[in-house]
């Protein structure tokens, strides 16, 4: 990630006028990592949500025709978006799977809640 505003190496020699348009496409991708960063935490939020909706239904964490349908969304959205979709199908598939571990645990959890202990 950037930080806005730091200097790299030679910007000592660079014409004033380049820095401060480097220094504004700085700040506009710091805003981007950060409306990112927001829309992850959503997603997950709602997730963790579909994760116990399953563990309580004991649906498996899962769902390999639904994974197919939206990396195939997300490269239909990325191509039109004029992004890689190879990148954006590495990207979900990383989500996913972050997702299923998620999903995992909470089935863990929700069955071991349920699991009467000797006492």
């Amino acid at each position: 990630m950037t930080t806005s505003n730091t200097p790299g190496p030679g910007d000592g020699e660079v014409d004033p006028a380049v820095r401060e348009e480097l220094a504004r496409l700085r700040d506009s991708i710091d805003n981007i990592d950060a409306a990112v960063v927001h829309m992850l935490a959503e997603r997950f939020k709602a997730t963790q949500q579909v994760g116990h909706l399953k563990a309580r239904h004991r649906l498996p964490p899962a769902d390999p025709a639904r994974e197919a349908r939206q990396i195939e969304r997300l490269r239909t959205l990325a191509e039109n978006a004029r992004l890689d979709p190879a990148f954006a199908e590495k990207f979900l598939n990383f989500i996913i799977a972050e997702v299923i571990r998620h999903h995992e645990r909470i089935a863990e959890d929700t069955s071991e809640a349920k699991t009467p202990t000797a006492g």
